[in-house]
């Protein structure tokens, strides 16, 4: 997906070669995976060059983002607090991103208050 949205549309042959050359999967593996996101709608055919069928995303990395998120805290009931504390032991969360945190948290509680 990653090739995709920072390239545009793509073939599979692309998608395989803006992966490392030491780490990069076989054209196979690639095509697999193309075609197992086509099947669940995360992205889709455009056109087709000769043999090759070209893809597009058809989620936004933003989207795509807020699923993946939505989905692990649903392994955890819901509940922020063990990921937070993952992030913050493991050195992952900054300062500066609960600063950020923070100005969006106020943000919204503003929003959220009756005129």
């Amino acid at each position: 997906m990653d090739a995709l949205w920072k390239q545009g549309p793509c073939s599979v042959r692309e998608i395989q070669e803006s992966f490392p050359a030491k780490k990069r999967p076989a054209y196979t593996t690639v095509q697999t995976m193309v075609y197992r996101l086509e099947v669940k709608k995360a992205l889709r055919r455009v056109k087709k060059i000769a043999t090759a069928n070209i893809f597009e995303a058809a989620v936004s990395r933003d989207a795509a983002e807020r699923r993946l998120i939505d989905d692990l805290l649903g392994l955890f009931g819901g509940r922020s607090r063990p990921i937070m504390a993952h992030l913050i032991e493991s050195g992952t969360l900054t300062l500066d991103d609960v600063r950020e945190a923070e100005k969006t948290l106020l943000k919204l509680a503003r929003e959220d208050q009756p005129e």
